[in-house]
């Protein structure tokens, strides 16, 4: 997780460091935090960056800061597992959103700033294979425009009016080398959009006979018929090609709902997803019939691929039996590569084997290709750039992952690694990847290696690392890995050797930026200048620590104390900020992972650390496992959970840190479901903050996070794990957060409405607080600032100014 650091004002003990406290609760309107945290949330996060096919430029990516509320509530049309917005015919939310793009020369660091509109809302970003272009679309108040810019100057250009149709995501690919792209526009003639009745002519009717179709707990499905036809109408797109130079556009096809469309890499054919009726009303519309299609550069058809069903009775686990992960061979002008089930789709089938993969090369006249058969499920498929195939399998329930290399069609497969997926200190890592025509990618391969980028988590923690591997032999050669002290990913290779590349250094202190460097630290030569947001924070300290639970598992966290603070001040009131995790291996489970010296990056997914600049320590991301073979860990699932937090915070009172009557439990969605269940079978928190949390598992009786097994199998583990059963027990005062359009499955609104009223019941101490317009993720400022405003006005009145509930020993 990326971290930014934070500035600290708290009242410590005896010692006062001048603590502002939040406004104060209001029946109505958005609250603010203290002074401090609103400059450091105003912040812009450091940018974003991706490196040029040709790696002589690297284009820097400046986010936009929180949106406000009104931009959130623009119209919204939640359809099929979609969130449209009718003004623009795309999403909703832009899940990146940026407002300045600069383009950085990698030789000598000189800049070029890209033209943009006067208010831009950048999302989509896509060099051309060749380099030489940069692609991006704008989102206007009206409608998604497509710029092309030259790399060479930075001038950019709008080169269609805004007439993208992005409402299934990103509206164009390139074609060939990038002298046009594939792209998705609305229909032209479809006239107004279908208008709701103001008079319903009939009831709302699903029916089902006799078919078993256990559906997972999704939202934002289709509910009517009227549904029917905006879905349709928003999602029919009219593809053509458009000149990158002139923006001339060349109709390819006729309207449909074009929910996937691919170039070859030669640039003369193109496979297509056609999604097609009947439409269903439990599932999302990726799981909607579709038709699978080879055409060619006019849009004729050449070869149909697969002509697949409605998915809406696929158990957890399952796949479709026809074809699926579709694909080009990157290194080839036209062939088509896919993998089938041969189990029929069922893992509880028992075969030798599971899969097969399948090629399909130019002018398709003749019967596909078997390429190989694997063991277990394929995961992913691709190609080196030298043309050989990569190909990953795993298992679901071992968690058994392997890596297979095939030099060429008919050589017999060779295996790179083999680990358990919880295994994080096996991971070798990612491979590095060369762009090839058309938006594809390979692997790239020098000679008989490919270079591998990865986390290296270890006992020490995470050191990310750079191996070139040998793909013939299995030898490794680390050319680079991340000095302690500091946290180094790279992020791009700029030779072939392995010798020059890009990383993302940072330290506790040094903020997140890109540099050129060699394998030597004397190398390194700064990209780009992103400056501490809070350089009065520069003090935090941060120390990584292992200890056990109580059945012998080992496990980690890190705590965090404010700027000069020191064990002779006093013990510190804390905040327990957690996600609980599934593993079926009690040793992989205990394995280190992240870091201490990583930056603490202000945003969304690091609010919990602002507790920082109130005077609190924090104990992040402590590892809750869940652990036990097969499907039976969540059968001691409470037991283990409290014992996780206990250990935790003992070992945070035995470092002399934290005060035990004045520990606060919290955590977002999966770790607001923990933090309920913490507070209804322990008395280890003074208070609880509970954020978009699911609270009633028979909501969900088809399954959870890694639980399989369906509420009808283990009636009473669903009972057991639902802190909503145990109302009754929780008797610390809990915060419940909820935007009211959540969009992640299982978390729908009514968890917590329903969980306030059984807690309300009882007499509990509760606060119910929804955010209008925010999804499972709160984005808009005024959302932000409210979140944190209400998590620190409930931690400092129900644990920090907290008298000790008894004479107990801190130690």
């Amino acid at each position: 997780m990326r971290r930014v650091v934070l500035a600290l004002v708290a009242i410590v003990g005896s010692v006062t460091l001048g603590a502002q406290a939040p406004t104060a609760p209001a029946a109505s309107g958005y609250l603010l935090p203290p002074k401090e945290i609103v400059d450091i949330l105003d912040t812009a996060p450091p940018p974003t960056a991706e490196l040029s096919p040709s790696r002589d430029v690297v284009v820097l990516l400046e986010r936009a800061p929180f949106p406000s509320i009104a931009e959130l509530a623009q119209p919204m049309h939640r359809l099929a597992g979609l969130r449209i917005n009718p003004r623009t015919n795309g999403p909703h939310r832009l899940n990146n959103r940026y407002r300045n793009l600069t383009l950085k020369v990698v030789a000598d660091g000189a800049e070029r700033k890209v033209t943009l509109p006067a208010t831009p809302a950048i999302s989509w970003i896509g060099f051309s294979p060749d380099g030489r272009r940069l692609a991006f679309t704008n989102t206007r108040e009206n409608g998604i425009e497509l710029w092309i810019g030259d790399t060479a100057t930075g001038q950019a250009r709008a080169i269609t009016p805004a007439q993208l149709n992005a409402s299934l995501g990103t509206p164009c690919a390139w074609i060939g080398e990038g002298a046009s792209l594939l792209c998705a526009f609305i229909n032209a003639g479809r006239g107004p959009a279908p208008a709701a009745a103001e008079v319903p002519s009939g009831p709302n009717i699903q029916e089902n006979r006799g078919r078993a179709a256990p559906a997972a707990t999704v939202q934002d499905m289709l509910g009517s018929v009227h549904d029917e036809a905006l879905f349709e109408y928003y999602a029919t797109s009219q593809l053509a090609a458009v000149d990158a130079a002139t923006g001339q556009r060349s109709p390819i096809g006729k309207p449909a709902i074009h929910s996937e469309f691919r170039p070859s890499p030669d640039g003369q054919y193109m496979l297509i997803e056609r999604v097609k009726r009947p439409f269903s009303w439990l599932v999302p519309y990726r799981s909607f019939p579709s038709s699978v299609e080879i055409w060619d550069r006019r849009g004729a058809l050449v070869k149909p691929l697969a002509d697949l069903p409605l998915a809406d009775n696929l158990a957890r686990g399952a796949v479709l039996p026809g074809p699926r992960l579709w694909r080009w061979h990157p290194t080839q002008p036209a062939t088509v590569a896919w993998t089938e089930a041969l189990d029929g789709g069922d893992p509880k089938n028992k075969v030798p084997q599971r899969d097969k993969v399948m090629t399909w090369t130019a002018p398709f006249a003749v019967t596909p290709a078997e390429l190989t058969r694997t063991e277990l499920r394929v995961q992913s498929v691709t190609w080196t750039s030298a043309g050989a195939v990569w190909l990953t399998e795993n298992d679901r329930d071992t968690k058994l992952t392997r890596t297979w290399v095939i030099d060429a069609p008919g050589a017999a497969p060779r295996k790179l690694s083999e680990r358990s997926s919880e295994d994080s200190y096996a991971n070798p890592g990612t491979p590095m990847r060369q762009a090839r025509p058309s938006s594809t990618d390979a692997l790239l391969q020098v000679g008989d290696s490919v270079y591998l980028a990865g986390v290296g988590s270890s006992p020490q923690g995470d050191r990310p690392f750079l191996d070139k591997v040998n793909i013939k032999t299995g030898a490794k050669e680390r050319l680079f890995q991340t000095e302690e002290g500091s946290y180094e990913p790279v992020v791009g290779l700029l030779s072939d050797d392995g010798s020059k590349f890009i990383t993302r250094y940072e330290t506790r202190t040094d903020p997140p930026n890109l540099y050129v460097r060699g394998r030597e630290s004397a190398s390194r030569r700064p990209l780009s200048t992103y400056k501490d947001p809070a350089p009065a924070m520069k003090g935090v300290k941060a120390e990584m620590v292992t200890y056990q639970r109580k059945d012998g598992v080992q496990m980690r966290a890190t705590i965090y104390t404010p700027p000069g603070w020191t064990p002779a001040q006093g013990r510190l009131p804390a905040l327990l900020w957690a996600y609980p995790q599934e593993f079926t291996d009690a040793k992989l489970a205990g394995q280190v992972t992240g870091s201490q010296y990583r930056f603490t990056t202000p945003g969304w997914s690091t609010l919990h650390m602002l507790f920082l600049t109130q005077g609190y320590a924090v104990i992040d991301d402590p590892k809750m496992p869940i652990v036990g073979p097969g499907e039976t860990a969540n059968d001691t699932y409470v037991e283990q959970l409290v014992a996780s937090a206990q250990a935790a915070v003992d070992k945070a009172v035995d470092m002399g840190v934290v005060d035990r009557d004045r520990v606060v439990a919290g955590g977002h969605s999966y770790g607001a479901f923990m933090t309920a269940n913490l507070l209804a079978h322990s008395d280890i928190f003074r208070a609880g903050l509970a954020r978009s949390g699911a609270y009633n598992r028979t909501l969900t009786p088809f399954g959870f996070q890694n639980e399989d097994r369906t509420f009808w199998e283990v009636p009473q583990l669903y009972s057991r794990m639902s802190p909503f059963n145990h109302a009754d027990k929780i008797k610390e005062p809990i915060l419940l957060i909820h935007g009211e359009a959540d969009d992640n499955a299982g978390t729908y609104p009514i968890q917590s409405e329903r969980f306030y009223r059984a807690l309300k019941g009882h007499g509990a101490t509760v606060r119910y607080v929804t955010l209008p317009h925010e999804a499972h993720g709160y984005v808009a400022r005024e959302s932000v600032m409210h979140t944190v405003a209400e998590m620190l006005n409930w931690a400092n009145e129900w644990a920090k100014a907290a008298k000790p509930r008894t004479t107990t020993s801190q130690q």
